[in-house]
């Protein structure tokens, strides 16, 4: 089976690419390309193949790297999509998001309203002063306050 693929020539640092078609038994750096298609260097973003003998090859078989696919598609010498080549990363998590949870798997879950420690309802109370302050009602001075309040709200 052949493929075209990209053969790495360039020095260290300074990286250019021959596209040929090589049989898939022999590496790209054997040098026992069947043709030479055209080069691409990546740092001038310089492309040069020659689309009939590539469109030649894939009519007759030759199966196209992703990266020489991509080539391909952008020089417009073949339609289709773009193959994404990266690898696919894991999602980055935010530290805060992480802290929450972490936080949540260390403090045990209630189970009713009724049963509420005393922790919870001043942070209930905490959580809901923003909401008072907008709507124009005076806070409490105290924690004691704070809950005689809540109480009469329910």
């Amino acid at each position: 089976m052949l493929k075209i693929r990209l053969q790495r020539i360039g020095r260290k640092n300074d990286p250019s690419f021959r596209v040929v078609v090589v049989d898939s038994h022999q590496g790209p750096k054997s040098g026992k390309y069947v043709e030479l298609l055209g080069s691409y260097n990546p740092k001038l973003n310089t492309v040069s193949i020659d689309d009939e003998r590539a469109k030649y090859w894939i009519g007759h078989g030759a199966q196209v790297s992703d990266t020489v696919h991509n080539i391909l598609v952008k020089e417009g010498a073949i339609s289709g999509e773009k193959i994404n080549v990266l690898p696919k990363k894991s999602p980055v998590v935010k530290e805060e998001e992480a802290e929450v949870k972490d936080e949540s798997k260390n403090e045990p879950k209630e189970e009713s309203k009724e049963g509420e420690s005393e922790e919870s309802a001043l942070e209930e109370a905490v959580e809901e002063k923003p909401a008072e302050e907008e709507e124009g009602k005076e806070e409490a001075d105290s924690p004691a306050e704070e809950k005689e309040e809540e109480e009469k709200k329910e």
